[in-house]
């Protein structure tokens, strides 16, 4: 199992709890943020003005009432404004390749994702793709069946400013999970690799709010049978690596599949 990390002073508790506070409702003043928040008026407002997270993603409207950019709720609304592609898990399996695809390039263009071809980023996002329409056959196959509400997201891209920058290359969201997926299309597992699919677990922790755990996982698309735990650099954490045929086994480990 991953271990949480240290926020190694990045954000706090009182940041979280501020920003949960406002993308849990459609609109709310600073005055009644103090009452869900066990800290006084100033340092709130302090926060509210100064936070990364507050600054890139909340906005104050002219009623003075504070709003986040994502939703903390089912659907996350505003996700999708950060993504190349996003939709409910139901209606992605019901798109072609090239519908998809055409929609996930506008999406990319949309957030300003840079389209350079050069080195294979556009079979990179079809093999995104089919390992997770893979997925959902596998499971099918296997007589389960996920959520009607369940969401799923392509090339997410938070980096609007300076403050804060949060990438992930598929996020799949269940009830109360968050599968965050770093693809490779690779079959061996590098270092830099399973560093690179943790980097942004707080930062995302903080985006989905203290409902959600979030999980990231090191996906290998070029491997076979691979379901394995790999030692983040410098820490006694540990995240899943898997190949695209074994990531039903990530789900089935968090989401007990097979125990139901």
């Amino acid at each position: 199992m991953m271990e949480k990390r240290s926020s190694r002073g990045k954000i706090d508790f009182i940041e979280r709890s501020i920003y949960a506070d406002i993308c849990s409702y459609d609109g709310i003043k600073a005055k009644d943020i103090g009452k869900h928040i066990t800290s006084d008026r100033h340092t709130i407002n302090q926060y509210l003005y100064k936070s990364a997270f507050m600054r890139e993603l909340c906005y104050r409207d002219d009623g003075y009432l504070w709003h986040g950019m994502i939703r903390q709720d089912r659907p996350h609304i505003g996700l999708g404004d950060f993504c190349g592609y996003y939709g409910y898990v139901k209606e992605f399996l019901q798109l072609s390749e090239e519908e998809w695809f055409a929609q996930m390039m506008d999406g990319c263009r949309r957030i300003g994702r840079n389209l350079n071809d050069t080195r294979g980023l556009f079979h990179s996002f079809r093999d995104c793709r089919q390992v997770m329409r893979d997925l959902f056959s596998d499971l099918s196959e296997t007589g389960l069946s996920w959520k009607d509400d369940w969401e799923i997201a392509f090339e997410l891209r938070i980096n609007r400013a300076r403050y804060i920058r949060i990438y992930a290359d598929v996020l799949l969201i269940t009830e109360d999970k968050v599968f965050s997926l770093e693809f490779k299309m690779k079959d061996k597992i590098e270092e830099e690799e399973v560093e690179q699919a943790a980097k942004y677990t707080e930062y995302l922790e903080v985006v989905f709010g203290p409902d959600y755990d979030v999980i990231p996982c090191l996906v290998l698309t070029r491997a076979n049978d691979l379901y394995t735990y790999a030692n983040l650099p410098k820490s006694t954490a540990e995240i899943p690596v898997a190949s695209g045929d074994m990531l039903f086994n990530l789900l089935d480990e968090y989401l007990h599949f097979l125990q139901d």
